[in-house]
């Protein structure tokens, strides 16, 4: 088994190792025992949660997501059946920002395309800008 300095850890996952002291404190990463001079001592379980938890901020899971599969038992002991689960959620929410992401290409590309590129006051982009501005919030 392997042990690592925080340095080390912390270039090994790529994790900032101010990062790494924050998962700490929250409790997504177990302590890790201490030398007598008070230096942390991480151990291949640190590397592989770090590895798991830094993909899966990767994949857009939000931090609380990646707590309730940690809490399930993470990378090692999690219960395929209810990470299922909230991967998918997790898809559902992807899927609705990326249909939010089309609309608004969709937009953007037609205001463009209305938009004459001149050197005029009057700009279609700017527009629709303002008129969006100007709607009463959640009308």
């Amino acid at each position: 088994m392997g042990s690592f300095t925080i340095g080390q850890l912390s270039h090994r996952t790529g994790v900032n190792i101010e990062t790494i002291r924050y998962f700490e404190k929250v409790g997504l990463i177990a302590p890790p025992p201490r030398t007598e001079g008070g230096h942390r001592v991480y151990d291949d379980d640190h590397l592989r949660a770090l590895g798991f938890i830094r993909r899966a901020r990767e994949l857009g899971f939000s931090p609380a997501e990646v707590r309730a599969i940690l809490t399930l038992g993470g990378p090692a002991d999690a219960c395929c059946d209810e990470v299922r689960e909230i991967a998918s959620r997790h898809l559902q929410t992807v899927r609705s920002k990326m249909a939010d992401l089309a609309r608004l290409e969709g937009l953007l590309a037609s205001t463009i395309d209305r938009c004459s590129g001149d050197h005029a006051p009057h700009c279609a982009v700017i527009d629709m800008i303002e008129d969006d501005a100007a709607a009463p919030a959640g009308a």
